[in-house]
């Protein structure tokens, strides 16, 4: 009966996810041009280098890595701190803690079928598009069950992430330098917008004990290994699983030591 609840959640959130056509169009354009910006960006890094290789990637993967990081940031973005932070400033916050679910289960479970829908909108087709246009540069094999996996543990982390930096709203009730500042550090330290192979070594040492390279770097180095080796897959999902499990806990009481600041701005 749970499962039935949650999944009527679901099944209204890609309702009302295709209600609004005419943003997913402005957002496929706004990626096109994103993407173009990125492939000149790229290719006259390359240029400049002087070599085809540069750090173990070639300007194909390069690209490859950059367009499929695009889609993925597209299919797991579900600007929850957005929502946290209106329905804090409006007081609907106040009704929805009535509610008989869990706000945090509530939340994510809403925005669950905008997951569908851009999966369906936005990261298949374009998976589909690049693996058919690079001929095969993105091996079809048992690194898709891996990445499956890596991508849930994925959304998981990046949705407790979202959770946190929407709780904050409690106590400044305006989020919104503080969500620009998230996703920035969000989308450069997990890989994203530059592929964690150009940052320094030491850096790179860092960066594996964040989370953030669990939310996009991990599941792209897993879709591209042609190779997979279990024990790697293992460490690497078993990082994700840690932090996914780690994120959950300090997420559940960050909001429930916050809920005690609550105030009613409004309705």
């Amino acid at each position: 009966m749970k499962l039935k609840k949650y999944l009527t959640l679901t099944r209204a959130g890609i309702i009302e996810a295709l209600q609004f056509r005419l943003s997913f169009v402005v957002m496929v354009i706004g990626n096109l041009l994103y993407l173009i910006v990125v492939y000149f960006l790229w290719k006259a890094i390359y240029a400049s280098a002087g070599t085809d290789i540069v750090n173990g990637m070639t300007f194909t993967d390069t690209l490859i890595y950059l367009v499929l990081a695009t889609a993925l940031f597209n299919f797991m973005e579900m600007y929850t701190v957005w929502e946290i932070g209106r329905n804090i400033q409006s007081g609907k916050i106040v009704l929805d803690l009535l509610k008989p679910m869990e706000y945090r289960k509530y939340l994510f479970w809403s925005y669950s079928g905008s997951f569908v829908t851009q999966f369906f909108l936005t990261f298949l087709p374009t998976f589909i598009a690049v693996a058919a246009v690079t001929h095969g540069a993105i091996p079809l094999g048992i690194n898709l069950l891996y990445f499956v996996i890596s991508v849930v543990f994925a959304v998981s982390i990046n949705y407790s992430i979202d959770f946190i930096v929407g709780t904050i709203c409690l106590y400044t009730e305006s989020i919104w330098g503080i969500n620009i500042m998230k996703q920035v550090i969000v989308l450069l330290l997990s890989g994203a917008t530059i592929p964690l192979a150009f940052f320094p070594e030491t850096m790179k040492t860092v960066l594996h004990w964040l989370p953030f390279q669990s939310i996009y770097h991990a599941p792209l180095s897993i879709l591209l290994n042609a190779n997979p080796q279990p024990e790697k897959m293992l460490v690497t999902l078993g990082t994700q699983a840690m932090w996914c499990i780690g994120m959950m806990i300090l997420s559940k009481l960050f909001w429930k030591a916050s809920l005690r600041q609550i105030t009613v701005n409004g309705g």
